[in-house]
C-alpha cells in the first residue's frame, strides 16, 4: 500500500479544505491513538502548534479524537517542532503531534505525528494510521468510564529552552555577538529570543508579532530580504531565519549574504571532525544538496551519502547507519547527539559557537566551500502532476542529454505543496540556465492544458 493522506512530513494542505479539515483531524487523532494504545496504564499524547489561525480548529479536533479512544492530552500551546519531539520523551507519552505546515502561508496546515522515541513515524506505521481511517473507527471507542482527559502544560517553554542551552558548552557564552533574530511569526517568536539572550547575545528580534495570518509572510527562512538588509543596519555579526515551525535556519553572514543549509552541514561537519566527535564517517544529505558540499566533504576524508528529499528519511539513514549528522539545503539540520529531528535553534547555536570561538566573520566561517551552479525553480499545478505527461518526459530526456555528463538534473513532485520542482547544477551556469528555463516551459504549458 501507498500513503493517500501523509506525504513527506506529515499531513498538510490548505485549512478546511480536504484534507486538513476538523474531520480529518478527528479522525487523526482517533486512529493514531488507537495505533498507540498498547498495554495497560493511561497512554499520553502531546499535542503542539505554531501560530495559524486554524489552529484553533484543528487542535480541538484532535483532542476530541484522542480522548474519544481513551488517551490523555496534553496541551502545550505554540512550541517548535523539535519541542514536541523532545517532550514526547521527557514526559514519556505514547505520541507527539505538532500542528504546522512549516515554511507554508499562513491558510496551510499540517499534522505531523511522533512516535514515543521522539522520531517521526515511519511510513509502514503512517500506512496503519491511514488505513484505520478508511476503516470503521467505532470499535476503537473507548467506553464511558475509559475515557481520556485534557490539560494545559505551562512549562513546556522553558523546558524547551533548558533543553536547547545544555546542546551549548556551558563555559562559553554569546557575550559579544549581536544577533538579527527572524522567528517568521511562529512558533518560535518567544523561546527562540529567550535563548540567545539568555546565553550572552545581544539579540535584535523580528517576525515575533504573529496573528494568526502572518507566520512566514514577508518573513522567515523563505523571505529573508528584511533579515539580510536589518543584519548590516544594525551592523550585526550574523543573521538568523528560521522558518514556522523552527524546524530547519539559514544564516545571513555580516555583509548580509546568505548560508544555507548545506553551507551549514560542511562547517559543523569541519568542527565535529576536528573535535573528534563526528560519527558514521561522513555526512547524509538529500539528492537537493549541492554537488560542492559532496566535494568538501570528500576532501575532509569523508563521505556523503544522499537520501531522497525529506528529513525523516535523513534521519532513517542516520539511525540505520550510525550516523549523527545530516540535513537538507533548505536548512533542515538533524545533530543526532542532541535531537531526533531538525532543530534549527540548536543548529543556529552550532553556528554561533564556531563564529565566536573563531574571532572571524561569520562572512570568513560559515562559507567552507565555494558551491557549484545550480538552479531550482517551481511549477505550481491543479489536478493532476504535469509530470505524467509525455511531452514532459520527453523535455526532461531531452534535457539530461544536453547535460550529458556536465552536470546532474532533478525533477521531482514535491513532497508538501502541488509543485513540481526542477532543479539542475553543473560546472556551466549557462547551460544549467538553458536547461531549467527550457523544462519549466514544457511544465508550465502542460499545466495549463
Amino acid at each position: 500500500m501507498t500513503r493517500k493522506l501523509f506525504g513527506t512530513d506529515g499531513i498538510r494542505g490548505t485549512a478546511n479544505t480536504g484534507p486538513m479539515t476538523a474531520e480529518t483531524a478527528l479522525k487523526v487523532g482517533m486512529a493514531a491513538g488507537a495505533q498507540f494504545i498498547r498495554g495497560d496504564h493511561r497512554h499520553r499524547v502531546v499535542i503542539g502548534k505554531d501560530t495559524r489561525l486554524s489552529g484553533y480548529l484543528l487542535e480541538p479536533a484532535l483532542v476530541a479524537g484522542f480522548v474519544s479512544v481513551g488517551m490523555d492530552v496534553i496541551l502545550v500551546g505554540p512550541v517548535p517542532t523539535p519541542a514536541i519531539a523532545m517532550l514526547v520523551q521527557s514526559l514519556r507519552a505514547d505520541l507527539g503531534v505538532m500542528l504546522s505546515a512549516s515554511h507554508n502561508p499562513y491558510q496551510d496546515n499540517g499534522i505531523k505525528l511522533f512516535g514515543p522515541d521522539g522520531y517521526k513515524l515511519s511510513d509502514e506505521i503512517e500506512i496503519a494510521i491511514e488505513a484505520r481511517m478508511d476503516g470503521d473507527q467505532s470499535s476503537d471507542l473507548a467506553a464511558s468510564d475509559k475515557l481520556g482527559r485534557t490539560w494545559r502544560l505551562e512549562s513546556a517553554r522553558g523546558r524547551y529552552n533548558d533543553y536547547v542551552k545544555r546542546t551549548f558548552p556551558r563555559e562559553h557564552t554569546l557575550d559579544g555577538l549581536k544577533v538579527v533574530l527572524d522567528c517568521a511569526n511562529g512558533a518560535a517568536y518567544r523561546v527562540a529570543p529567550e535563548v540567545l539572550w539568555e546565553l550572552g547575545a545581544e539579540v535584535v528580534p523580528i517576525g515575533v508579532d504573529p496573528d494568526g495570518f502572518n507566520i512566514n509572510k514577508d518573513c522567515g527562512s523563505t523571505d529573508t530580504d528584511t533579515l539580510r538588509s536589518l543584519t548590516t543596519v544594525h551592523g550585526a555579526d550574523l543573521g538568523i531565519a528560521l522558518d514556522g515551525d523552527a524546524d530547519r535556519v539559514l544564516i545571513v553572514d555580516e555583509k548580509g549574504e546568505m548560508v544555507d543549509g548545506d553551507q551549514i552541514l560542511g562547517l559543523v561537519a569541519r568542527n565535529w571532525k576536528d573535535r573528534n566527535i563526528l560519527k558514521g564517517g561522513g555526512v547524509v544529505a538529500t539528492v537537493m544538496s549541492n554537488l560542492g558540499l559532496e566535494r568538501y566533504v570528500e576532501g575532509l576524508g569523508l563521505n556523503l551519502h544522499r537520501t531522497q528529499v525529506g528529513d525523516r528519511y535523513v534521519v532513517e539513514y542516520m539511525r540505520s547507519q550510525g550516523y549523527n549528522l545530516g540535513g537538507e539545503q533548505s536548512g533542515h539540520i538533524i545533530l543526532g547527539d542532541y535531537s531526533t529531528t531538525g532543530d534549527g535553534l540548536i543548529a543556529a547555536l552550532q553556528v554561533l559557537s564556531v563564529v565566536k570561538k573563531s574571532g572571524k566573520p561569520a562572512s570568513e566561517v560559515c562559507r567552507p566551500f565555494e558551491p557549484l551552479p545550480q538552479l531550482l525553480k517551481n511549477v505550481r499545478f491543479a489536478g493532476v502532476s504535469p509530470l505524467e505527461a509525455v511531452t514532459v518526459q520527453d523535455a526532461i530526456a531531452d534535457a539530461e542529454a544536453q547535460l550529458n555528463g556536465k552536470g546532474r538534473l532533478l525533477v521531482r513532485p514535491s513532497g508538501t505543496e502541488p509543485l513540481v520542482r526542477v532543479m539542475a547544477e553543473g560546472e556551466d551556469d549557462g547551460l544549467i540556465t538553458q536547461v531549467v528555463d527550457g523544462l519549466i516551459s514544457v511544465i508550465e504549458t502542460e499545466a495549463r492544458a
